[in-house]
């Protein structure tokens, strides 16, 4: 069964592109292109890095509706991958959330974008955006037990009506910033006008325990994907797929200081010089939906990894690439001088030596 986003993409299609095809998934596991892909994942549309480095968090996405449930899982590169949550029964703790916002229905969880932070407090934070059984921003605590990385449910932020979020930013003081797509009740007109009038479709919400949901000023624009806040706090990076733009955004103002114009950013991290990651498609649609409801193999089309300047957008390119071993990345993170290459369709994680 396709999911409501599928649909969304197939009746935007035939607008938006020409003929039919689209790349067929990959199928092998080989190494090539200087890229070492591993199999064993589903969907591992985001990552990050534990703390102290040698492994990584992989959020293995369902669907964006929920019709499909996911989970968090940990993986040491070319050893063990180990499903974090769900794993086991749920201690009701909103200590970090709302304090009206329960447990997730764990056999329906769905995670899509994720971050990690240090708190103010010395906890490390795992942000989730959970499309499973609700539209929420699922809290967790990363600790260590036995030598052993473990996530503990903290608390939620149950989206407000006609969320559809995607990727997560969060701050030291337990607030975040989340990426609205499109209001949920109108996705294949809201891409539509998107795809083919440049018009703005969603927004930037933030997220205080205080004082609840708000829309970030100036923060408006055609499907909102990925999103990263700098790191004194003044300025997001919010990646506009449909626009082809990564924006930097002033909070205190409220205006864009500067745009990256290149093909369909998705997610974006932070490298250890200081630069923006940004992971970008550079298919057209018509191979773009071909990957939606892929059973087995890897999605193959065409993407860029673009290493940005935080204050101009000035662009270097570290990789482009169609085909095997990887493609449709959705994600690129450094780790110990390496780059780790993400998807949301397909079976894999690829990694390459990271030359700057």
């Amino acid at each position: 069964m396709r999911s409501g986003f599928q649909w969304a993409l197939l009746g935007v299609l035939p607008l938006v592109s020409g003929c039919g095809g689209g790349l067929p998934p990959i199928a092998g596991c080989e190494a090539g292109a200087g890229m070492t892909p591993d199999c064993r994942f589903h969907n591992p549309e985001d990552l990050a890095v534990v703390p102290g480095g040698g492994a990584l968090l992989v959020s293995q996405m369902g669907q964006m509706d929920g019709s499909e449930p996911g989970d968090l899982a940990h993986y040491e590169p070319g050893g063990a991958i180990r499903v974090l949550f769900p794993s086991g029964p749920v201690t009701d703790r909103r200590d970090w959330g709302a304090p009206d916002c329960p447990p997730p229905d764990t056999d329906r969880f769905s995670p899509h974008g994720i971050d990690l932070v240090q708190r103010t407090d010395g906890a490390w934070m795992l942000l989730v955006v959970n499309h499973g059984g609700r539209e929420s921003v699922e809290f967790f605590s990363l600790e260590e037990a036995d030598g052993a990385v473990e996530l503990h449910w903290r608390g939620c932020a149950d989206g407000p009506d006609q969320a559809a979020f995607n990727d997560v930013s969060a701050r030291p003081d337990g607030g975040f910033y989340v990426t609205q797509m499109y209001p949920r009740d109108s996705q294949i007109l809201s891409i539509l006008k998107g795809a083919l009038l440049g018009s703005d479709t969603g927004h930037v919400y933030e997220w205080t325990r205080d004082a609840g949901w708000s829309v970030v000023p100036g923060s408006a624009g055609p499907f909102p994907n990925g999103i990263s806040l700098s790191g004194d706090g003044r300025a997001l990076y919010i990646n506009m797929y449909l626009a082809g733009e990564v924006r930097r955004l002033d909070l205190e103002s409220g205006s864009v200081t500067a745009v990256y114009e290149g093909g369909n950013p998705d997610n974006s991290t932070w490298a250890d010089d200081g630069r923006l990651l940004v992971a970008t498609h550079t298919a057209g649609l018509t191979d773009t939906t071909a990957c939606q409801g892929l059973e087995s193999g890897s999605c193959a089309f065409a993407f860029r990894i673009v290493s940005l300047d935080p204050d101009t957008l000035s662009a270097r390119t570290i990789i482009e690439h169609e085909g095997a071993p990887m493609g449709a990345a959705t994600v690129a993170l450094e780790m110990d001088g390496r780059l780790y290459l993400g998807t949301f369709a397909g079976d894999r994680i690829a990694s390459l030596p990271l030359d700057r």
